[in-house]
């Protein structure tokens, strides 16, 4: 009997790369909208937000028609996270230089996201640190609360303690879940390179 033949590697031109360049590209329009006339327009900050979330959008989207429509390649592999990461990243940093969200807030959740990034690509000769559900969540709720900020709800509402309330409730549980979920994935990678330590290599 003849073997079958191997399947063919996915194409690197995919519905789910187009969506993460789509991403990528989209950070530089996110940021000169955000800035667009000082950062102090409602409508430019209107239109900043909804560049945001139609990039987010694209984040909920790629990853898992790669996976379902078996179209994982190692561009994907390698541009979707640092897509999340320069989206994230230039939001937080955005929102910081306006003076709307603490850089101290943008500091840890950046050193979380790169640090986090750099360790599972460190140990991926071990194996693969799959997406938590806390990870999962972390991402949904910091994307939560950049948007609540990146809203201008003052200017369109007036002064509101319930807006900073909320606001600073859903920031500080962003916080929370970056660092909880970046020990948990530390805690993971430690195993992963114990458990590859253990496992005796073939002497041929």
């Amino acid at each position: 009997m003849s073997s079958a033949p191997p399947a063919s590697p996915p194409p690197l031109l995919n519905v789910a790369n187009v969506l993460t360049g789509v991403r990528l590209l989209l950070v530089p329009v996110f940021l000169a909208v955000l800035f667009a006339d000082g950062g102090t327009s409602t409508e430019w900050r209107l239109a900043a937000t909804g560049v945001f979330v139609l990039a987010a959008i694209t984040d909920r989207f790629d990853g898992e028609l790669a996976r379902r429509r078996g179209l994982v390649t190692a561009f994907g592999t390698i541009a979707d996270p640092i897509a999340d990461k320069a989206l994230t990243g230039s939001a937080l940093v955005g929102l910081s230089v306006l003076g709307i969200v603490p850089w101290w807030v943008t500091v840890v959740i950046m050193t979380r996201e790169i640090g986090i990034t750099v360790l599972r690509f460190a140990v991926l000769r071990h194996g693969l640190i799959p997406a938590s559900r806390g990870g999962k969540a972390k991402t949904l709720v910091q994307a939560v609360a950049i948007g609540l900020y990146l809203l201008p709800l003052t200017e369109m509402l007036g002064p509101s303690t319930v807006v900073d309330a909320v606001r600073l409730a859903v920031l500080a549980a962003a916080v929370g879940l970056t660092v909880v979920t970046g020990v948990d994935y530390v805690l993971q990678a430690v195993r992963l390179r114990a458990a590859a330590a253990a496992t005796p290599r073939d002497p041929s």
